[in-house]
């Protein structure tokens, strides 16, 4: 894949690939989605899911901090064709100056499982981060239990990296740098 069409609309960074578009969330509808409204949008399952209520919410949390940076945070996961949204994928923060490791995290609705949505996002996020200065790495973490999410991993080309607490960590880099452990 490709780095992903990025443009920005109305002062959001829109990430666009093929059948799949990823819209930043400012902080005002990143604070709607933290109370579960739908933000404006068209939802497949009628509202954001728990994980998407849960990165709105720290997304939320980091602006009222005054630590928000634009681009670093939550995205809707939209069908490019109708504007539907999926899910939501996003950051945990800004890449580390120490390391240049950047987290993302992710979670789709039930109506949009098993299509193939979760990777793309991956993919069109992990390679927009990619191509940005200070950029490294990649990762990302899973309940040891959650094959669908490690599934999901492996087929956008993550490799399993030493755990990370309780969770198991993937990272991704760019071609011709290998993975810390």
């Amino acid at each position: 894949m490709t780095t992903p069409q990025a443009s920005h609309v109305h002062g959001r960074l829109v990430l666009s690939h093929g059948r799949l578009t990823l819209r930043e969330q400012l902080p005002e509808e990143a604070a709607q989605l933290a109370d579960g409204k739908p933000a404006g949008l068209v939802w497949i399952d009628g509202g954001p899911g728990e994980g998407t209520i849960i990165a709105a919410g720290m997304s939320t949390i980091a602006a009222a901090a005054g630590v928000y940076t634009p681009g670093w945070g939550l995205f809707v996961i939209q069908r490019s064709d109708v504007g539907l949204a999926l899910g939501g994928i996003g950051f945990h923060g800004p890449p580390s100056a120490a390391d240049g490791l950047v987290e993302i995290g992710y979670d789709l609705s039930e109506s949009a499982r098993g299509a193939g949505w979760a990777t793309d996002a991956v993919l069109v996020l992990s390679r927009w981060a990619l191509s940005r200065t200070g950029v490294n790495a990649v990762v990302a973490t899973t309940d040891p239990g959650n094959r669908a999410s490690q599934r999901v991993l492996e087929r956008a080309g993550f490799g399993r990296v030493a755990d990370r607490d309780a969770h198991w960590a993937y990272e991704l880099r760019p071609a011709g740098r290998g993975a810390t452990a």
